[in-house]
């Protein structure tokens, strides 16, 4: 007799599609025979990784027939001292996907509901539809969170709540004030998981980090990463601050050597490299003017973002731009998964690789190669 494999895996496994991340330059190279390819699919820093870091990893290699820290102690030590928190308050990732991961394992079954916003960042589904408990999409009010709407959606089976601040893929914010309102209004038995994966880069005036919401409210949960703005993505190192119970909970869960020692070496030395995350943080907002000053010039709408990244309106044909645009050796990222079929979203990066792909978009658009 022939079993289905497929169908003994668990039911909220079964419904899930692989994440697909942006092509790698490697695959596109090889793929189209070109060369000279430039990716801005995947929000990561252009800046390359901190010579801080890189030396930290170097040192580190001398022991690298020896299993990791799994307690990851001094890089603990070092946010907690940075955050003004206490170790105990904090759970270290494979990245954040993989804090929120653990959070959806720790706190959620099949009777619970988890809410989260449309075009929200697509991790929260995948981690709530694995543990087979319900998702609760409540529509985005102008491409943003509706953190009102939101609240009113909670009842008596809501377990978790995420809010992306700011959000990827569309770049929106919520400002602190806001989230004190949403804290107020929700139950203290639902988790409020605040995903800062970008607040390096939202440099605006009502935004602010709900960390110092943490004493006032033992529901909330922070996740962050080393990904972005510290420029660590292929080392995968994310972070929760929470409250010491809620930590406690996710660190039963977690696997004990889920960051290994070269990416605990570069995240504990890169938190001291302060001219790095400054020229970060510098490039990042240059860049953003840099296209977006552009985009006006063409005629295009885009969305406002207080990330690494812009989602930009694609007239006309949005697949076939994002693949002449690859054949052109540019690397962007369609959205139509986030139910944004019209949107192509384009990381910041260095000058010369935002104005290649201005270059190469104008082009294309200006040739008609965006008609159905």
């Amino acid at each position: 007799m022939t079993v289905d494999l497929k169908s003994l895996a668990l039911p909220g496994v079964q419904h899930l599609k692989p994440y697909q991340g942006g092509k790698p330059i490697e695959e596109v190279e090889r793929e189209l025979g070109i060369s000279g390819v430039i990716k801005l699919a995947s929000n990561e820093n252009p800046l390359g990784l901190s010579s801080i870091a890189r030396a930290a990893i170097e040192a580190a290699l001398v022991d690298g027939a020896r299993y990791p820290d799994g307690n990851g102690y001094y890089l603990k030590c070092k946010l907690a001292e940075k955050l003004s928190v206490n170790p105990d308050q904090l759970t270290l990732g494979n990245g954040s996907n993989d804090v929120l991961d653990l959070v959806a394992r720790g706190f959620l079954g099949a009777e619970h509901n988890a809410i989260f916003s449309q075009h929200a960042f697509v991790i929260y589904q995948l981690a709530v539809t694995a543990q087979s408990a319900r998702s609760v999409v409540v529509p985005a009010r102008n491409w943003g969170h509706d953190l009102q709407a939101m609240a009113d959606a909670v009842d008596d089976s809501t377990r978790l709540m995420f809010v992306a601040n700011p959000n990827n893929p569309t770049g929106t914010w919520v400002g602190l004030d806001e989230i004190k309102v949403l804290m107020a209004r929700v139950p203290s038995q639902v988790l409020v998981v605040i995903d800062e994966a970008y607040f390096e880069y939202a440099d605006l005036p009502e935004y602010g980090s709900a960390l110092e919401l943490l004493d006032q409210y033992p529901n909330l949960i922070i996740t962050r990463t080393f990904s972005k703005a510290y420029g660590l993505a292929s080392l995968r190192v994310g972070y929760a601050i929470s409250h010491p119970d809620v930590a406690d909970i996710l660190n039963r869960i977690r696997q004990p050597f889920n960051i290994n020692s070269l990416a605990l070496a570069a995240a504990v030395a890169v938190l001291d490299d302060q001219d790095y995350l400054d020229r970060s943080i510098d490039i990042n907002r240059r860049g953003y003017e840099q296209l977006t000053s552009r985009l006006n010039q063409m005629g295009l709408n885009f969305i406002p973002s207080a990330g690494n990244f812009v989602a930009v309106e694609i007239p006309g044909d949005v697949q076939r731009v994002y693949q002449n645009l690859l054949e052109r050796g540019v690397i962007v990222r369609p959205v139509g998964l986030y139910e944004m079929p019209d949107h192509l979203r384009v990381s910041i990066g260095l000058p010369e690789e935002n104005q290649r792909f201005l270059d190469e978009l104008d082009t294309l658009l200006s040739a008609g190669e965006n008609r159905r």
